[in-house]
């Protein structure tokens, strides 16, 4: 599917006003996104677990402007309050879809967003309320145009989504999303994420991610500012190299269940990317003490039992705790005897693969 078949051809129903809600998760990359091309394009491919309970519910009211003009009119609430500083946001979103969503500037918008998950725990939100804001504007889209199929309604959400925020656009279905075009991976495309397409190993569709959560703090650095450092970077090419290869590897991993190459491969993704950030100019440490004692007592606690935990981390210091639905009460109690202890107030949150984007009756 091509950009421009993503753009409406016919004319629009007329819809006077209305209102959707969908829910949206967030999710976690296995294989890192880690600096963009221009046009929120990936510069190399990654691949994430879609979550289940770390998710944003958004509601899009609409209401048909009186006269048309030539300005996007829209309210933001989170949780119930206005919040402005996240309207340029919101604006900017606009202004890059404009031209495969016609029908924004005649609409008055209202949106209202909550996430399941505290505001400040320290968990990304971009990824769930982007692609949140998206499928609402697609399924008034649908409305506006019925003749819309499935396939074509989430591959332009998660197109979209992507406009919003890169991450986004592999929150739109369950399981595992692969988003950015690589060779062995058909259908894969650096416009949309697309579920992965070949055999998963029972093991992988019902596994757990225990989110540790050592800093509730903002972010020390934004992704645009992150993703900006790999332009230049003295390893960013061998870094983009070592992503390709790393997905490769991963399918036949996923297909025959080998939860030790998994562990190796998430580990080495999650630790690269903070490498790049840590030989980067300027240069960021985005771990704490923590994290390193949290990875530590893993490494301990996987060689002692044998049980195939693992880590990975985004760009910030929280760690998720990888393992298989089969082993989770030993490893929530060695969370809770072990590593609770540096999470901050001892705070964690309980997740697992989900299902992706769903729709809430009004």
């Amino acid at each position: 599917m091509t950009q421009k078949d993503l753009i409406p051809k016919q004319e629009p129903k007329k819809i006077k006003s209305g209102e959707v809600t969908w829910q949206s998760p967030s999710n976690i990359a296995l294989v890192k996104y880690w600096g963009k091309k221009e046009n929120q394009i990936p510069a190399n491919p990654s691949i994430s677990f879609t979550l289940g309970n770390c998710r944003s519910t958004t509601t899009l009211k609409f209401t048909e402007k009186e006269t048309s003009d030539n300005t996007f009119e829209f309210d933001f609430f989170f949780e119930g309050q206005p919040k402005e500083d996240f309207k340029p946001k919101i604006q900017k979103f606009f202004q890059r879809i404009e031209e495969y969503c016609p029908y924004l500037k005649d609409y008055k918008f209202e949106i209202h967003s909550e996430n399941s998950f505290p505001h400040s725990s320290g968990i990304a939100s971009s990824a769930s309320g982007m692609s949140a804001i998206a499928v609402c504007l697609m399924d008034l889209e649908r409305q506006l145009f019925p003749e819309i199929e499935e396939e074509y309604f989430i591959q332009k959400s998660s197109f979209l989504a992507r406009l919003g925020s890169g991450s986004a656009s592999r929150s739109l279905e369950g399981g595992l999303v692969v988003w950015g075009e690589h060779k062995n991976i058909e259908g894969s495309s650096d416009e949309y994420g697309v579920k992965f397409p070949y055999d998963v190993h029972e093991i992988f569709k019902t596994y757990k991610d225990t989110i540790l959560l050592v800093d509730k703090g903002e972010k020390q650095v934004s992704s645009t500012v992150g993703h900006d450092l790999m332009h230049g970077h003295p390893f960013a090419e061998n870094r983009f190299a070592q992503a390709h290869d790393n997905l490769d590897k991963l399918i036949s991993v996923l297909k025959s269940g080998n939860t030790q190459d998994f562990i190796k491969i998430v580990e080495s993704e999650a630790l690269t990317l903070h490498a790049m950030m840590m030989s980067s100019l300027p240069y960021f440490i985005l771990m704490k003490p923590n994290t390193l004692e949290i990875i530590n007592k893993i490494w301990e606690y996987r060689e002692k039992t044998e049980i195939p935990v693992c880590f990975t981390l985004d760009a910030g210091a929280n760690v998720h705790v990888l393992y298989p639905e089969i082993h989770e009460s030993k490893i929530l109690e060695f969370i809770n005897n072990e590593l609770v202890v540096y999470c901050q107030n001892g705070h964690y949150i309980c997740d697992q693969v989900g299902i992706g984007a769903t729709k809430i009756d009004n």
